[in-house]
């Protein structure tokens, strides 16, 4: 399923207007994340895991001031590293993350590596 998000296509299973999915779909689930594999935006890994023909790839440290970290409730898209660093609040709207999401940083981005 495809759904556009403040014009930003969102890949995913039963993907609402705020990016949340069959897999995460609590009041803060409100992120997707843009995969370096593909350049795609999925709510989830699993999401990911679910729709995509390829396996997953993680961004790379190297690549940390991509723009990867879409926030579904203003629409701004966050570099890797102001995603890591904003305490689970948008910088543009203050909209409040899922801090739990911290628990998984390791399946979309090699926060435990030296690359």
């Amino acid at each position: 399923m495809r759904r556009l998000i403040h014009g930003i296509s969102v890949e995913g299973v039963d993907v609402d207007e705020q990016t949340r999915c069959r897999h995460y779909h609590t009041e803060r689930d409100i992120i997707a994340v843009k995969f370096p594999c593909c350049q795609t935006y999925y709510p989830c890994r699993e999401c990911h895991d679910e729709v995509a023909n390829h396996k997953a790839s993680t961004w790379q440290r190297s690549e940390f001031l991509t723009h990867a970290v879409l926030c579904g409730v203003c629409g701004d898209e966050l570099t890797v590293d102001e995603y890591l660093q904003c305490s689970s609040r948008c910088p543009s709207c203050n909209a409040e993350f899922n801090p739990r999401c911290s628990l998984h940083y390791s399946l979309y981005f090699a926060v435990n590596t030296d690359e």
